[in-house]
């Protein structure tokens, strides 16, 4: 089946095909009942206090209110998937080169990532939870959301599927959950309310599943992490298909589950208001919307990722009607 898409007549319809991963460590033991939180793992910041936190330890303190100069630093409030990928690794330099403009990357769940925008502890957000964005813009503290691409999701799994979702003919994300429930099958969730978590709770709720026991674990963390705990379960996971290709040869995970519509990943980029938050860099964070709707960050997310797997991670959608 092909990854979800939105409507681009001319973009090619390749995607990275999955390949062997190498083991990345033994199983660690069973979990203690219940939802338990998985340990060991580099922590994240799960929390926008915690968040804040980091803000002031690297010294980002807001300068003044309004427009800043140029070498004001831009505080990007974003996901851990455009981190663990390496795709802001591209994007902020280019950004920096051609504005002049410093970025600070905050990588955080989406959840985290919107509430720092809407608090003014961010200039700008990019971010994959559609609904919950338009929470935030209904309630007036984020504004400008713009389009500016798409992947998909994926479920991983062990390579020797106990839950047995690589035989399922129909091929629904929701079916293949409802299946791991039922096997008792090891589950491994974000759990911190990001864009995949949510994802992942509205596939629950349409298995008609709602999940809990000793098979499911919350992580607490990004993406990467999650992904390496998973393997070291032997475990089931919902991931972006970016972080799990830049991560596959890191853990003994394999695709299980792919194709499916409502697997479809979509990303927006959104900023604060400035009328309810005055403090934020309000001219950084308007040029760095700008920058990744701008042919030169869209021709950049077309190619990342092309050269060491042959199509990108990510799609630009700039431009483009929003999806349903």
């Amino acid at each position: 089946m092909g990854q979800p898409r939105l409507a681009d007549p001319g973009q090619d319809g390749g995607r990275p095909a999955s390949g062997p991963a190498a083991a990345d460590g033994p199983d660690r033991g069973s979990e203690s009942p219940g939802r338990s939180r998985a340990r060991g793992a580099r922590a994240r910041w799960p929390a926008p206090a915690v968040a804040g936190l980091v803000l002031l330890g690297l010294g980002l303190l807001r300068a003044a209110p309004g427009d800043g100069a140029a070498d004001r630093a831009v505080i990007l409030a974003t996901t851990t998937s455009t981190e663990d990928s390496g795709l802001l690794d591209v994007l902020g330099p280019l950004f920096e080169r051609r504005t002049g403009y410093p970025v600070r990357a905050v990588a955080v769940g989406t959840g985290a990532a919107l509430k720092l925008g809407a608090d003014g502890d961010a200039d700008v957000v990019l971010v994959h939870a559609p609904a919950l964005e338009r929470e935030y813009l209904g309630k007036g503290a984020l504004i400008d959301r713009r389009l500016v691409m798409h992947n998909d999701f994926v479920l991983v799994g062990p390579p020797a599927d106990p839950a047995g979702i690589r035989r399922q003919s129909a091929g629904r994300a929701a079916g293949a959950l409802g299946q791991i429930a039922r096997t008792g099958s090891r589950f491994v969730s974000r759990g911190d309310r990001s864009g995949t978590h949510l994802q992942e709770q509205a596939l629950w709720k349409a298995a008609g599943v709602v999940p809990g026991g000793d098979w499911y674990v919350e992580s607490g963390q990004g993406m990467g992490a999650t992904l390496t705990i998973a393997s070291e379960k032997r475990a089931y996971t919902l991931t972006d298909r970016g972080t799990y290709l830049a991560f596959r040869r890191r853990v003994e995970l394999r695709i299980v589950l792919e194709g499916d519509p409502a697997l479809a990943n979509v990303y927006h980029v959104l900023r604060p208001d400035p009328v309810r938050a005055p403090r934020v860099n309000v001219s950084g964070g308007r040029a760095f919307e700008d920058f990744l709707v701008s042919p030169a960050a869209q021709a950049a997310i077309e190619t990342f990722g092309v050269a060491e797997y042959g199509a990108p991670l990510f799609y630009p959608d700039a431009g483009k009607p929003e999806p349903e």
